[in-house]
């Protein structure tokens, strides 16, 4: 089995299993108590902190650890707003931020704050610019994370930190994708990070809280992490994820070349190998194993379920493999194909010969979810000089499907009317325009769902 999901949870680093088979003899007691047991804990904990702090970039009394990346965010978003309460209540966050970001977004908006979510490119990069005009004299604190979780994509961080640094407004960064391969470049202010996304143990968090930095800690604290992370620190797990995030360190310049190379080769050889796919993320500035495409006229669920068989774990941001219907909020911002859409994210020591495998198996998955589809035979017919596609009820990727059937069968200049209830097709019709060389007209309202007006260009 090839694991290939490096970006959702990396493999348990070896130094990770090392330290926290070591650490657990030595690091159960309470690290605040005087006695030898528990000076021995604070000691490991010291230490711990010193290696994260070093690899970070800061001091470690500006470093916390909570019990989870999500927890770090969720704990830097509300404490820093806190802090700067009387500036004002106004968050700056990216179109393509984690889930975690958004959620404390909206639950700042629903206490009464105010929220601006900047766009993205169709690479799913921000711009300086975008942030900059964002900047309010009320904002108290924009996001933005380092690279993106689904397609790669790096963020100018170190120009958005310098626009928000010379604004007043603190600047918090997840790093949870980034971390293990360098420090984040900028005048940042906060930082979180997530153990398990670099090769050490789930439930371990980063919290960096720049000195200076207003900051009030939300909701009960008690004595631990300076106030800021309550609860009896895992002390096994933290010194297993600082030993971790050293060794992938260590190892990081030489991994990095090595895994740009096969991710190149994955985003060169998938369009020769498979017809009708758009690779997204940005081409040059992107994490080094990560890679996204999205295939036309497929199921995304179904892929991943043939792909499973064929020996790959693999993951999707296409709305048929969430329960919800609705496409990944990152593809839907970037204005990306999200059908039967593919993240290959690589771990660290990922072999050449399951890049080379994926590539050989990948053709005949699709090919096989394809015809598994069949042709559905569009109910079209011609009302007002175009055509009507009725694709109520289907969903992904069935109205693309039915809409590519019929566009042959009308003049060039002629417009299709496909009629869906899906939301992926808001995304998706206009995607496939743009693939194919036709022209999206727009959306229109109808008796139920919407008409996605195409005009048919060649």
């Amino acid at each position: 089995m090839s694991y290939l999901d490096a970006a959702s949870s990396a493999p348990l680093h070896p130094v990770a299993r090392q330290a926290l088979m070591a650490s657990l003899d030595e690091g159960w007691a309470d690290p605040a108590r005087l006695y030898r047991e528990g000076r021995r804990a604070r000691m490991l904990l010291d230490a711990a902190r010193e290696a994260a702090a070093e690899a970070v970039g800061c001091r470690p009394d500006e470093l916390m650890f909570t019990s989870s990346g999500t927890r770090a965010v969720h704990s830097g978003i509300a404490g820093a707003l806190a802090g700067r309460r009387r500036v004002g209540r106004h968050l700056i966050v990216s179109a393509v931020e984690h889930s975690s970001v958004l959620h404390s977004a909206e639950v700042h908006q629903g206490d009464g704050g105010s929220v601006t979510e900047v766009p993205v490119l169709r690479s799913g990069a921000v711009t300086v610019e975008a942030y900059a005009e964002a900047l309010r004299p009320d904002t108290a604190l924009a996001c933005l994370q380092s690279a993106n979780h689904e397609v790669g994509t790096e963020q100018p961080v170190a120009g958005v930190a310098e626009v928000c640094r010379a604004a007043g407004v603190p600047l918090l960064v997840d790093a949870a994708q980034s971390l293990g391969w360098g420090r984040v470049e900028g005048d940042w202010s906060l930082l979180t990070a997530s153990a398990h996304k670099w090769g050490g143990p789930s439930g371990v968090g980063v919290l960096v809280v720049r000195k200076g930095v207003r900051f009030a800690a939300q909701g009960p604290v008690d004595e631990r992490e300076s106030g800021r992370a309550a609860g009896f620190e895992n002390i096994p797990a933290i010194v297993a994820a600082a030993a971790s995030l050293r060794a992938v360190r260590a190892e990081a310049a030489q991994e990095a070349a090595r895994l740009r190379e096969l991710t190149e080769r994955i985003r060169a050889r998938v369009p020769r190998l498979v017809p009708d796919v758009e690779v997204v993320g940005d081409p040059e500035r992107r994490l080094p194993g990560v890679v996204t495409f999205s295939c036309l006229y497929v199921d995304g669920e179904t892929l991943l379920h043939e792909l499973d068989r064929a020996g790959f774990s693999v993951s999707s941001g296409s709305s048929c493999t969430s329960s919800t219907l609705t496409p990944s909020h990152v593809l839907k911002a970037m204005g990306v194909l999200s059908e039967g859409n593919v993240r290959v994210s690589l771990p660290s020591g990922t072999p050449e010969e399951d890049v080379e495998r994926f590539l050989e198996v990948l053709p005949g998955a699709v090919a096989g979810v394809r015809e598994k589809l069949g042709a559905p035979v569009a109910e079209a017919v011609v009302r007002d000089d175009a055509l009507v596609v009725d694709s109520l009820g289907k969903r992904c990727p069935i109205p693309v499907i039915e809409l590519a059937k019929v566009i042959g069968d009308v003049p060039v200049g002629a417009l299709v009317r496909v009629l869906s209830d899906d939301e992926a097709a808001r995304l998706d019709i206009p995607a496939w325009c743009e693939m194919r060389g036709q022209e999206y007209v727009g959306e229109e309202p109808a008796d139920r769902g919407s008409a996605y007006v195409v005009r048919r260009l060649s």
